[in-house]
């Protein structure tokens, strides 16, 4: 069978908060991301992020009072074992590093979430929850680590960061991943999230935010004005640097006209694959926010 050429398909523009945040942070690295698809080195920290994550999400598995800090260090190998097995390259990030200081590392950001939260009393009622809403023809999307529903009704939405607290220069960015998944729900199931929880994991802090309409809706038109700017620079295929401090944790710097660079030409279909990511390829479903 034929596969239809992209072009015939009619387009599914598509959003997660991550690809969102890579527009507002600089268009040309959302052209890099999602238009040319250009790998970008792996880390040992991201490795050992999807881990903790792998880690916190089995915890709730047991019964209560069996989400010990003893259980939660015993699923830590099994765990990575599993990862091993769907991605075998992760094992020469952390020989790199060091196995058993890497190891230390995912069992000390696991112990630091006891004492921030305590698993005994939280039963959540979906984790790595897919979420995905239609708003106005455009599709948002994206994965959520725990959402907790109080017998009320009420919902918290919360984020596990295997990093420090940003400052307060960047945590507005954090936050609108935030209202992001906010909007969605609310859209989805007609309830705004009573509470925001982003659970920074580096340093030890809970941010948490309470969303009211007023937000959501701002949200909503920026999220709106967002993906106009996208698809003008897709028509155009104009997708322009923006230096800022964040230039120095980028890995395409060599080809940045901000940095001397040139891009590469743009590839066959670019429109195509920066305004419908997932159908096109460029982006898996399973976004990684």
């Amino acid at each position: 069978m034929t596969q239809q050429p992209v072009t015939d398909i009619p387009l599914r523009a598509a959003l997660s908060p991550s690809r969102a945040s890579d527009f507002m942070q600089c268009p040309l690295l959302y052209r890099f991301r999602v238009v040319d698809r250009l790998p970008e080195p792996r880390s040992a920290a991201a490795a050992r992020g999807t881990l903790v994550h792998a880690v916190l999400e089995r915890l709730f598995d047991v019964e209560a009072s069996e989400r010990t800090l003893e259980h939660a260090r015993s699923l830590i190998e099994p765990q990575w074992a599993a990862l091993l097995e769907a991605d075998p390259e992760l094992a020469a990030l952390v020989e790199a590093e060091g196995v058993e200081g890497w190891f230390a590392s995912a069992g000390a950001l696991v112990e630091r979430w006891f004492a921030l939260e305590d698993p005994t009393r939280l039963e959540p009622a979906e984790r790595e929850l897919y979420v995905e809403a239609e708003v106005d023809g455009l599709t948002l999307r994206g994965y959520v680590d725990r959402l907790d529903v109080a017998p009320t009704g009420e919902i918290r939405v919360v984020d596990y960061k295997t990093g420090r607290s940003p400052s307060e220069l960047f945590e507005a960015k954090a936050l609108f991943q935030m209202k992001f998944y906010a909007l969605v729900l609310w859209r989805t199931r007609g309830v705004i999230p009573r509470m925001l929880q982003l659970v920074y994991l580096g340093n030890g802090e809970i941010v948490r935010y309470a969303p009211d309409e007023h937000d959501l809706r701002a949200t909503e038109r920026k999220i709106k004005a967002l993906w106009a700017a996208i698809d003008r620079a897709a028509q155009a295929g104009d997708w322009r640097p923006s230096p800022s401090r964040l230039c120095d944790w980028c890995a395409h710097q060599a080809l940045c006209p901000a940095f001397g660079g040139t891009p590469p030409p743009l590839p066959e279909h670019a429109r195509e694959l920066a305004v419908d990511p997932v159908r096109s390829g460029a982006e898996p479903v399973t976004d990684a926010d």
